[in-house]
């Protein structure tokens, strides 16, 4: 992996699993689609991680491409996810998203929620 400073970083298999679903989603030949990562209140740590597709940007938002994936946050999410790296699993431990952030202090069993 290589280190870029205050950013989001998406592996290899991230980005093949977005752009899959991103052409599932029937948005695959337009371009102006992008990934969409937050940070919302919930889970049993207290923060969760939110993804979606979008087309629209919005006043703050930080844009970020890594791997020719685009990747935007809120900068309030932002403050949460500095360098964090977002993978996909597809093994037998289970298949999903995962967040590997450097600023959690701590995250549930699930993988799904975390406090700083």
């Amino acid at each position: 992996m290589v280190a870029t400073e205050n950013s989001i970083i998406v592996t290899d298999k991230a980005k093949e699993r977005v752009v899959k679903l991103i052409e599932e989603a029937g948005h695959g030949d337009d371009p102006s689609y992008f990934l969409r990562v937050s940070v919302v209140g919930g889970g049993c740590s207290g923060l969760s991680y939110k993804m979606d597709f979008d087309n629209q940007l919005k006043p703050g938002d930080q844009v970020f491409e890594d791997k020719g994936l685009k990747v935007v946050t809120d900068l309030k999410s932002f403050l949460y996810l500095v360098n964090t790296e977002l993978d996909f699993s597809d093994g037998l431990n289970g298949k999903g998203f995962t967040f590997n952030n450097p600023n959690a202090t701590r995250s549930c069993a699930c993988g799904e929620s975390f406090a700083v």
